[in-house]
């Protein structure tokens, strides 16, 4: 009778390693054998008083603002970093244990994106969340990388392949040949950014306060990076700050693009940098291959196009934009022999 039941054992064995996107805003996690399983925002709900957990993921995130007291929605990573490390781990833990029912069983190896500007105490923190949370062992890979495997570009052979990755906390933009990076710049400005600029703009322009996810909704309504042909207005909806009462305005693309002039500035300003440090052999592939245009942030209307007319260059937009860096880690995990040298190597101390 050994037949099926060692095989059922040893698939389970098979599937338990997995990949974790842990973004600034979504955590995406990716089970081997599976694909991506889980997909949800980076938000957790606690209650002070108990230190319990109200909710976690997308629940999570419809109470941010909307909270009593005693229950704070946190984003526990900023700019792609753990800022709180506990409940970063706590949040790991929860998602792992969603995807793996049978509890006892689970000590995965898990690979986890980080960004690739990040030090190397910043690094520390991820793994050990990992650890913490349950693994056998925490490998990481650079999240452009995933980006860029996730895309499909083949990034063993010699020729230069490019990625901009326009995340919720940071915006990566790097050159890779030969399956390393060879030119690459990270910057802390990303959909989060977007979303401060339009805060801003509403109360100085308006005196109007805005939600976070007020802020968010429109940039993903009429946010632009370039003047489109359809200049659409939205209803936005806050807190007059002058006599403290709900209030409702009209908004035109025009000035949200006009708002999020400066972070879109410094994006285009990243990927300039990036094609300025590469070898010159790698730049005529660029030429034919183009940029990868990739992250939540890259669906922003004619993000593309900006990046076209600004580098000269062709700019494709990934089909899986906002699960790519999820896909090419989990890639990782799928031929972990074949793509083991694209993970940053270390030892754990």
């Amino acid at each position: 009778m050994e037949g099926p039941f060692a095989m059922g054992s040893k698939l389970a064995f098979l599937g338990r390693d997995m990949a974790v996107d842990l973004g600034t805003a979504n955590t995406l996690v990716y089970v081997r054998g599976r694909g991506i399983v889980l997909n949800e925002p980076s938000v957790v709900a606690i209650n002070t008083t108990s230190g319990k957990i109200v909710a976690v993921g997308i629940e999570a995130k419809r109470m941010i603002g909307r909270t009593p007291g005693n229950i704070i929605a946190i984003r526990p990573l900023k700019d792609g970093v753990i800022a709180d490390f506990e409940v970063t781990e706590r949040m790991l833990r929860y998602f792992i244990q969603r995807v793996h029912k049978r509890r006892h069983f689970a000590k995965p190896r898990i690979i986890i994106a980080v960004p690739s500007g990040i030090t190397g105490v910043e690094q520390r923190a991820v793994k050990e969340a990992g650890y913490q949370a349950g693994a056998r062992k925490v490998y990481i890979i650079e999240e452009p990388m995933a980006a860029a495997i996730g895309a499909g570009l083949p990034v063993h052979e010699p020729t230069g392949n490019m990625v901009v990755d326009i995340g919720g906390g940071t915006t990566e933009v790097a050159i890779i040949s030969m399956g390393g990076v060879v030119a690459s710049q990270s910057i802390r400005v990303g959909g989060d950014e977007l979303d401060q600029t339009i805060i801003t703009f509403a109360k100085k322009e308006y005196s109007l306060m805005l939600g976070e996810r007020t802020a968010e909704e429109i940039k993903m309504a009429i946010g632009s990076a370039c003047a489109i042909e359809d200049e659409s207005h939205a209803e936005v909806r806050g807190r007059d700050l002058v006599s403290g009462l709900p209030k409702t305005i009209v908004i035109s693309a025009h000035e949200i693009r006009k708002a999020t002039e400066e972070p879109i500035n410094a994006i285009v300003d990243a990927v300039k940098t990036t094609l300025d440090k590469c070898p010159p052999e790698l730049s005529g592939d660029l030429m034919d291959r183009g940029i990868a245009l990739t992250g939540g942030g890259a669906l922003i209307k004619g993000m593309d196009e900006r990046l076209r007319d600004e580098t000269g260059m062709p700019v494709h937009l990934v089909d899986n934009a906002l699960d790519s860096v999820a896909l090419g880690s989990g890639r990782c995990v799928e031929e972990f022999e074949a793509l083991q040298q694209v993970l940053i190597p270390e030892s754990r101390h």
